[in-house]
């Protein structure tokens, strides 16, 4: 793994501001943790609870859209902790197959990427760089 560098800036409600630095391996889990932190410190709104309540009206498909921007909203994760997460933010049962469709849709509209085999499966967040060069050709002709 490669070394990163992540910064951010906190700022409560009383001005004070806090900056938080790390450089080194970074992980999904750390990130988070850190998140987590600037979150402790009042400087992340938490909507958490009025996001889940406005989600009633939403889809399967838009919910788990809503889950994965904000559980995994950087590094890889699998089908299964997908299914974990929405169960876990939504309290609502859903299969892994329509898990997994969904994923496939999701990496088909370019909101996802995916890496590895069909058993070993991971995606993250973020455009296809084969779309983006698409679109760039498009625009010059």
């Amino acid at each position: 793994m490669s070394t990163r560098k992540l910064k951010i800036e906190v700022h409560d409600g009383e001005g004070n501001k806090i900056i938080v630095s790390f450089k080194g391996q970074l992980t999904r889990n750390k990130a988070l943790q850190i998140l987590d932190f600037a979150e402790l410190l009042g400087g992340v709104s938490s909507r958490r609870t009025e996001d889940v309540d406005a989600l009633s009206d939403l889809s399967k498909y838009q919910k788990l859209q809503f889950v994965i921007t904000e559980r995994f909203p950087i590094g890889w994760f699998t089908s299964q902790e997908t299914l974990i997460e929405y169960e876990d933010v939504l309290n609502e049962p859903l299969g892994l197959s329509t898990v997994s469709t969904y994923l496939a849709r999701l990496t088909s509209q370019g909101f996802l990427s995916r890496s590895g085999s069909r058993v070993r499966r991971r995606y993250k967040i973020g455009r296809k760089p084969s779309i983006q060069k698409k679109q760039r050709i498009k625009l010059l002709i």
